[in-house]
């Protein structure tokens, strides 16, 4: 067999990264560790992100990582965004969730499906100062996110949407929204459609915010729509192509799951590998332990596995391939991977590890959402069935 002449040619390592990347990552995981890190606790406890943080977060450009720079974004690649979301989950998960929403959700649809005169409206303020929230979920449909109640109607020039979404992400902060509603029932799923309604919209109320287990300081809250006006200009793509749009837009999504997952693994294992060096029994550190040093490999093998699931599947979506089952397979390994490194993490640290004092009790409270948002790890496994099956 030939061998290549240029070590250009060379397949590069997966893992690898461009020194863009890499300057990227480092500005991420560096913001993260100095001005997240001793916020986290206070902002867990009340249960509210601190709006002067999300504005660092736009000037730091990192709301409108793939927007065009000519719209003010900072023309950046959806891996960037995956980078970005593991670096603050690592310290922070509730952070990486507000980026991933915004991200990966809500910019990605306009760039997709947006008209031209929607994205030079919306794109500047998406990338400058608006929140994005994404507006899908409701209280009788969860895996079956299409057995939805809300309707929209139209009505000359605009419609007028009734009905109430549950657990949309960044609904406390949000300027904007990106939701759905069936504007024909009787065409079940193919009536969906897809809105850009803003939070002044007349009839649009944000409700209560939800009392978490986990990622508190992300804001989740009900979307009340009580004859909510939204005009026809607003609709995104075509009327009752809304399906095809959330789920697509659901299995990018998961990939920036899938690295939030990966961050928090990492963060817990971090803490537990410093306490196995500095806690000492018997004379000498937990970590000259046979049976922690083998937890803790255990864990770092199934961690780097995750990562590697998740960097394949945001590298074929960067290359326009087909990448269904690998997002699939990411968001579903990772979620596992990250529960159990926080479970480990508190063992690792016994009894201080879960108390308050300690950040570890909080990622385990985190890891568990990655198993339930943006699709169960049933769902993912029946996504992954499928594939392999070859059934539609």
């Amino acid at each position: 067999m030939a061998q290549p002449t240029n070590s250009a040619e060379c397949q590069r390592p997966l893992t690898h990264l461009t020194a863009e990347e890499e300057l990227f990552q480092e500005s991420v995981r560096q913001f993260a560790r100095q001005r997240i890190a001793p916020l986290v606790r206070e902002m867990d406890e009340q249960g509210i992100f601190r709006r002067d943080l999300i504005d660092e977060f736009f000037r730091m450009g990192w709301m409108g990582i793939e927007i065009p720079e000519s719209s003010g974004g900072s023309g950046g690649s959806f891996f960037q965004c995956i980078l970005a979301v593991e670096e603050l989950s690592a310290v922070d998960p509730a952070a990486a969730v507000i980026v991933d929403v915004h991200n990966t959700l809500v910019n990605n649809a306009l760039l997709r499906w947006g008209t031209e005169a929607q994205k030079s409206r919306l794109l500047p303020r998406l990338a400058r100062d608006t929140v994005g929230a994404y507006a899908l979920s409701e209280a009788a449909s969860g895996s079956d996110a299409f057995a939805m109640a809300t309707v929209a109607a139209e009505q000359g020039d605009a419609f007028r949407l009734r009905g109430r979404k549950l657990w949309v992400t960044n609904a406390h902060e949000a300027g904007l929204f990106l939701l759905f509603a069936n504007a024909n029932p009787a065409a079940g799923y193919r009536g969906v459609t897809a809105f850009l309604a803003e939070r002044d919209s007349p009839g649009l109320q944000v409700g209560r915010k939800e009392d978490k287990l986990g990622i508190r300081a992300s804001s989740t809250c009900e979307l009340i729509l009580d004859d909510c006006r939204v005009p026809r200009e607003n609709v995104l793509g075509e009327v009752g192509q809304g399906y095809k749009i959330a789920i697509e837009t659901l299995n990018e999504g998961r990939i920036g799951i899938g690295a939030q997952m990966v961050g928090l693994a990492r963060g817990a294992l971090d803490h537990a590998i410093r306490y196995a060096k500095e806690r000492k029994q018997f004379g000498k550190a937990i970590g000259e332990f046979q049976g922690v040093q083998f937890s803790l490999a255990k864990a770092a093998t199934e961690i780097e596995a995750a990562r590697l699931l998740v960097y394949n599947a945001a590298r074929l979506r960067e290359a326009g391939q087909p990448f269904l089952k690998e997002a699939a397979m990411a968001k579903y390994f990772a979620s596992q991977v990250a529960e159990a490194a926080a479970s480990l993490a508190i063992e690792i640290l016994g009894g201080v590890g879960f108390t308050r004092d300690y950040p570890v009790e909080k990622l385990y409270r985190d890891a568990k959402i990655g198993k339930i948002y943006e699709g169960t790890s049933n769902m993912q496994l029946q996504t992954i069935a499928r594939a392999i099956l070859g059934m539609r």
